[in-house]
């Protein structure tokens, strides 16, 4: 019982993402084009004919972007809510379109995908949890706060794509204009590297084996910073960065990772 995941991309300049079992996959965004996404996933072995569908997050360009030549092409579904169709001016008769409802999971093989809303500034934006057996994996970015509902899938992950956008000290002492800055740290943002690092300790699993930081900010934001920051507080848990510019490895969920926790305790005991 495995899960192959990988981010295609991470960020403003796109975002795609990939979640599958040994049959089936599915992506959550296509924010890249359709080229980039079957280079990169060609570059990492992954085959296109394994992706039975297309879950997107919210009407923004970075996630929207090679919906249509993707879909099209590869004969591929897109699920997203009746808000996002319409904010993203998609011909509604489509016949690879599909209406989802909010927190009723749609079965694709033997995966199981739930979508629930978040605090963002589009029409109808929601994060993903999908799950396949025992495992749960979750797409947690383009949130300005964290809610009930997000700590309540948190809770259930295995691993998780989770924002970690800006530094709050990067982003005040930075160039963006002061309406900017409002946005980005606003309720419906993004969520900062303190947002997410609390999310993280007070809600992980004890089963979470790795949290993908994602949706790093180029100007606000390090990736040696961030990952520093949340190593310090890992006890166990594989901490990756999501790249702004290329895909990253394909990693494996599978194993629990209470047992690799305890022994990082115990470690730390002895130390």
């Amino acid at each position: 019982m495995k899960l192959f995941v990988t981010s295609l991309n991470s960020g403003s300049n796109g975002n795609c993402y990939y979640i599958g079992n040994e049959k089936e996959a599915i992506l959550v965004d296509a924010g890249i084009s359709c080229r980039e996404i079957e280079q990169r996933m060609k570059r990492l072995e992954l085959s296109m004919k394994k992706v039975k569908a297309l879950f997107i997050s919210h009407e923004h360009t970075d996630h929207i972007k090679g919906l249509r030549v993707l879909s099209k092409k590869h004969q591929i579904p897109v699920y997203f809510t009746s808000g996002t169709l319409s904010n993203a001016n998609l011909d509604d008769s489509n016949p690879h379109y599909v209406l989802l409802t909010p927190e009723k999971p749609v079965i694709v093989g033997q995966l199981e995908i739930t979508a629930f809303p978040k605090f963002h500034d589009a029409r109808d934006p929601q994060s993903f949890v999908i799950r396949y057996k025992d495992l749960c994996v979750g797409v947690f970015t383009d949130i300005g706060m964290v809610c009930e509902n997000v700590i309540r899938y948190f809770k259930c992950c295995n691993a998780v794509f989770l924002e970690a956008n800006y530094d709050e000290k990067m982003l005040i002492d930075g160039n963006y204009p002061y309406f900017l800055k409002k946005r980005i740290s606003s309720n419906v943002g993004h969520l900062s590297n303190t947002q997410a690092m609390e999310l993280f300790q007070a809600h992980r699993s004890e089963n979470m084996s790795h949290l993908f930081l994602s949706h790093l900010s180029k100007e606000n934001n390090s990736p040696e910073l961030v990952k520093e920051l949340f190593e310090k507080h890992a006890e166990g848990v594989e901490i990756v960065i999501a790249s702004r510019t290329q895909e990253i490895p394909v990693y494996e969920i599978g194993k629990t990772n209470s047992a690799r926790r305890e022994n990082y305790q115990q470690q730390a005991l002895e130390f």
